[in-house]
């Protein structure tokens, strides 16, 4: 019962969202946008999605090295998995299906790699918000006068999520400092709970500070580092392929301001994005760049499909050679919120 009033309730978001994203939008004017858009430049774009995720992997299969050795055919079948779970289910739930879908082919704690997964958001988030400070401190000229304000709104937003990105690299270096000594200190729980639980919740931890391994070698980290800035600017080219595509006059750098915008779009927790990520891009085109409203909600959709799209008939494909269906993904996700809120 609760699983289906969580599904009518995002159901419910994404109608609304998109009511209010199409809004004294003239369709017929959007679907001509999306016709005569170049073909080329869309394959182009559907081309960075592949970089994209085999990039991921890449950098994930570097990232689970501490905790044992994944194929790098393992590790891009469990990414586009996730996020062909996370383009149809809600709250990003591939998040949780991708460590998990790993873990059944590589000798590897589901725990372990979850870690792992949690400390690529981070690296994602510090690659976009450095991209951010090189667009404010050498591009920034480009951004009209007329939005200047909305602008120093989203300088203030980067600088403050620089500074939580930071102290929550500092927890994970501290939590990855000493697994056993972690372990250990969960272990008093037994005081308060039942030492059938208190154990568990100790296990887990130690396996979850093992995951963050990588942490306590600089050097390493600074390597997947690295591996997140041509993750992001194949990304930033899809963007700007489709900005091209529609005959927007927007340089390539506009997409080191108009990606931070697309993360809090996609923060929306809809299947896919879908709503925050559309309202994102046409916020961005329209606002700093002067793109017309109808054209910015052809190419917000068209996006939209090829970033989400694909990745989700591949993830799919691979789910079903494994023989897990959406349903099962359903169910793996369920558990994991039924244990996170127990």
């Amino acid at each position: 019962m609760r699983s289906h009033l969580r599904t009518a309730l995002v159901l419910a978001l994404v109608v609304g969202l998109l009511a209010l994203f199409l809004h004294n939008v003239d369709l017929g004017r959007v679907g001509g946008d999306i016709l005569r858009a170049r073909p080329l430049w869309l394959v182009v774009a559907v081309g960075t999605m592949f970089v994209n995720l085999a990039i991921r992997a890449l950098r994930w299969q570097y990232l689970l090295e501490p905790l044992g050795s994944a194929s790098f055919a393992n590790a891009f079948r469990a990414t586009a998995v996730g996020f062909a779970a996370s383009g149809i289910l809600p709250a990003r739930a591939g998040e949780v299906i991708r460590p998990y879908f790993l873990a059944r082919r590589e000798r590897l704690s589901a725990t372990g790699a979850f870690a792992t997964v949690i400390l690529e958001r981070l690296l994602d988030l510090i690659t976009v918000l450095v991209l951010l400070a090189a667009f404010v401190l050498l591009f920034g000229r480009e951004v009209g006068t007329a939005s200047r304000s909305e602008y120093a709104a989203v300088k203030w937003a980067g600088a403050m999520a620089g500074v939580v990105s930071l102290a929550v690299l500092a927890i994970l270096f501290v939590l990855a400092g000493n697994p056993e000594r972690l372990a250990r200190a969960l272990q008093r729980l037994e005081r308060t709970l039942p030492s059938t639980l208190a154990g568990m919740i100790a296990r887990m931890a130690e396996k979850f500070a093992r995951g963050l391994g990588i942490v306590r070698r600089p050097s390493r980290l600074l390597v997947a580092l690295a591996w997140s800035f041509p993750l992001w600017l194949s990304i930033d080219a899809g963007i700007w392929a489709v900005a091209v595509a529609f005959d927007f006059h927007l340089p390539f750098t506009a997409s080191f301001l108009i990606v931070p915008l697309l993360s809090l779009g996609v923060a929306v927790p809809t299947p896919g994005a879908i709503g925050g990520f559309h309202a994102a891009f046409r916020f961005g085109a329209t606002v700093f760049y002067g793109v017309p409203n109808d054209a910015a909600v052809a190419a917000a959709l068209v996006l939209h499909a090829l970033t989400v799209g694909p990745s989700i008939l591949l993830g799919l494909f691979f789910a079903a050679q494994a023989g897990l269906d959406v349903s099962g993904m359903r169910r793996i996700a369920d558990a994991a919120q039924d244990r996170a809120g127990a």
